[in-house]
């Protein structure tokens, strides 16, 4: 079952798949993030309650979904640690790491600002809020953890476990407005597709932030694909196959 997996304990395969699919993902990422800022924040129409402030959402929204979203695969990628032991899993999670801290960041800040001029207050200890905020702290802990052992091999360990024990939150900040009273408001994308509905929001508003949603995750991946090839080249340097790359590279230059 996990045949195709075995390939890419190789660093090298590893390291070439991910030359071959960064282009696919950071030029459609680029091109579409621009579209979704120009489309969302300069010709989508105001809201008709919170007027202009609403269009923090095409900044928001993609970044409070997409930090649960690299949380799980870096909680994937802590199981293929502990199950499988592939040092690439390793690279893995501490590439994805950083990444999904910055989005876990940009969407607490966002939301601070977003909730500012609607709630009257920057932060109050809402259950979404808090998880989310404990998000933060997750990411964090793993890095810290990582970097806390001498042992690399051992770091990555504890760090994985960590990872797995912190999926237990990612349930908890979706359901969080559904579960309590809370002044965060109910996700209008996810539970029209869950509940099969069409979503509230209207067309002219919801087509700038699906494409937002798809530049966010294109973007954010490419980060993630050209940290992991900086953590292979790092660890691999003295390969041959790591040194007649930097020596093909050099020689361009």
């Amino acid at each position: 079952m996990w045949r195709w997996l075995h390939p890419y304990a190789k660093p090298e395969a590893t390291y070439q798949l991910n030359q071959r699919i960064l282009p696919w993902l950071a030029v459609p990422g680029l091109i579409l993030l621009v579209i979704g800022a120009v489309w969302g924040l300069a010709f989508a129409p105001p809201d008709y309650q919170q007027f202009d402030s609403y269009r923090i959402i095409f900044v928001h929204v993609p970044s409070a979904l997409w930090s649960m979203g690299f949380y799980m695969g870096m909680a994937i990628a802590g199981l293929i640690v502990l199950v499988w032991q592939i040092r690439t899993a390793e690279w893995a999670l501490l590439a994805i790491a950083p990444v999904g801290a910055v989005l876990t960041f940009i969407s607490l800040f966002t939301g601070a600002v977003w909730g500012q001029p609607m709630w009257g207050t920057w932060w109050i200890w809402d259950a979404r809020l808090t998880a989310q905020l404990i998000l933060l702290f997750l990411y964090l802990g793993v890095l810290a953890l990582y970097a806390a052992f001498e042992d690399e091999r051992a770091g990555a360990k504890a760090a994985s476990v960590l990872a797995l024990i912190g999926v237990v939150n990612i349930p908890i900040i979706h359901f969080s407005v559904y579960w309590w009273n809370t002044l965060h408001q109910q996700s209008t994308i996810t539970r029209a597709v869950t509940r099969l509905e069409k979503p509230s929001i209207a067309p002219e508003m919801a087509w700038p932030l699906y494409i937002s949603l798809l530049a966010f995750l294109l973007v954010s991946s490419a980060l993630v694909v050209m940290r992991l090839n900086n953590e292979i080249l790092k660890r691999e340097v003295r390969r041959p196959w790591a040194q007649a790359l930097l020596l093909k590279n050099s020689s361009k230059t």
